[in-house]
């Protein structure tokens, strides 16, 4: 998940133990837990494998060579696999007879090297970008394709039970494929992962890094923004450093326009629009006392109202336009817009708030605050009603860094509740779906 850390200040205070759910709540499903019982130290020797050998985006061969394997043994009704290029889709048939629900993870890493202290860590390394890095499960995806696993083992074993069609997906490249490809949920969604058998409804989790392990959290509505990419190049006149007045100056101009895209959010757009506009690279010149031809501004946007998409993107060009024109320079600016928003779909998250409620205990779900952060699950979930919700992750007296980051921690404790939380919505929803008998 591309994310930010934006959550409510409350959050950080909640510090709950896994042993604290060792005794089934009120409401569960018995025979999910029993499932899980007998299957989770074979799952989480699995997350432990994904997690010690990780493999980037478009690049999760061995990773779905396993997942695929596995749905196999468990004798699921069909197997996909290669779907934008790595990923894997399992169909499990129920014994009843129903409607068709269907469940992702994302299996792809990190260019990030480990610094987490785990027996299982990565030492795993490989180029990206021209040049060499580590490669870390530094989102949590491991722990995400581990439970996705765990509930495709729990759920075969009681198929008779099942009133209706699971769809598992497992994603490839959540994080973006490589430079000059294509990948994601995008990719699988164009490749007719959601056509055939049509599920009415997709369910998703990611871990996170403000919740400790026996915390479930999710978003009514609008959770994560759309993600916007520009490069900007700022065209000028190179000159000697001492003779300003012969040069067209781009690092003037390109220092203009960083500031004057920060007017976008404060004075062009309504303060109740939430919306981000960041400069993350700025980049020209070659020596102190020249004063290149060039300048190159990269960076990204985030927002929710397709309006505000619009408005920012033509801001930042009659911005640039302005500053060049008056500087007597010129411009290019190429704006990629990306994933879009992720919106749960509010009916589906206030039907199924409460299955969490009764895995974790009502007071250990919390609303949480949306975030700025993208995530590709929104291309699913744009094609039929989604609810993404978090998994808290933290062991509390180990702690975690941050999303993306060589220290962050999912603790293994969080997969058998994600398990119990995924069955348990999977069945619930479908149960709901049954034509009455009346």
């Amino acid at each position: 998940m591309r994310t930010s850390r934006s959550t409510r200040c409350t959050l950080w205070t909640v510090s709950l133990f896994a042993g604290a759910l060792a005794t089934p709540l009120a409401g569960q499903d018995p025979a999910v837990d029993a499932a899980v019982d007998r299957v989770i130290d074979q799952i989480t020797g699995m997350r432990h494998q994904i997690h010690r050998f990780p493999e980037l985006g478009n690049r999760e061969f061995e990773t779905a060579a396993m997942v695929a394997e596995h749905l196999r043994e468990l004798g699921f009704d069909e197997v996909i696999e290669g779907v934008a290029h790595t990923g894997v889709i399992g169909i499990l048939k129920g014994g009843l007879a129903g409607d068709v629900v269907a469940v992702r993870a994302d299996m792809d890493a990190l260019p990030v090297t480990e610094d987490t202290g785990y027996s299982f860590a990565s030492t795993v390394r490989t180029e990206y970008g021209g040049q060499e890095v580590g490669v870390m499960h530094a989102c949590g995806h491991d722990v995400h394709t581990a439970v996705q696993l765990g509930v495709a083992s729990v759920l075969a074993s009681m198929r008779d039970q099942i009133p209706g069609t699971i769809k598992f997906i497992f994603q490839p490249a959540e994080e973006g494929p490589p430079p000059g490809e294509e990948g994601g949920a995008d990719m699988m969604v164009r490749e007719g992962a959601l056509e055939g058998i049509v599920p009415s409804a997709i369910f998703g989790l990611h871990t996170f890094s403000g919740l400790d392990v026996g915390t479930l959290g999710y978003t009514p509505g609008p959770a994560l923004a759309a993600v916007d990419h520009f490069k900007i190049r700022i065209i000028g006149k190179q000159a000697h450093g001492a003779q300003p007045h012969t040069s067209i100056d781009p690092v003037v101009m390109a220092s203009q326009a960083v500031t004057a895209f920060q007017t976008i959010r404060s004075r062009n757009l309504s303060p109740l629009e939430p919306s981000v506009v960041t400069v993350g690279v700025m980049r020209g010149g070659e020596r102190f006392n020249i004063i290149p031809m060039e300048m190159w501004l990269e960076g990204t946007v985030r927002t929710y109202n397709p309006d505000v998409r619009d408005a920012v993107e033509r801001r930042m060009d009659e911005i640039l336009d302005g500053i060049t024109r008056a500087g007597g320079g010129s411009y290019v600016l190429d704006y990629d817009r990306g994933t879009p928003a992720t919106i749960n779909d509010l009916g589906l998250t206030a039907q199924m708030a409460p299955t969490l409620a009764k895995i974790v205990g009502e007071g250990n779900v919390l609303v949480i605050d949306p975030t700025m952060g993208g995530e590709d699950f929104a291309y699913f979930a744009n094609e039929v009603p989604g609810f993404f919700y978090r998994l808290g992750s933290v062991n509390p007296e180990l702690g975690s860094g941050g999303h993306h980051t060589p220290d962050f921690r999912a603790d293994d404790a969080s997969i058998s509740i994600g398990m119990r939380a995924m069955s348990n919505l999977l069945l619930d929803y479908l149960k709901s779906r049954r034509p009455s008998t009346d």
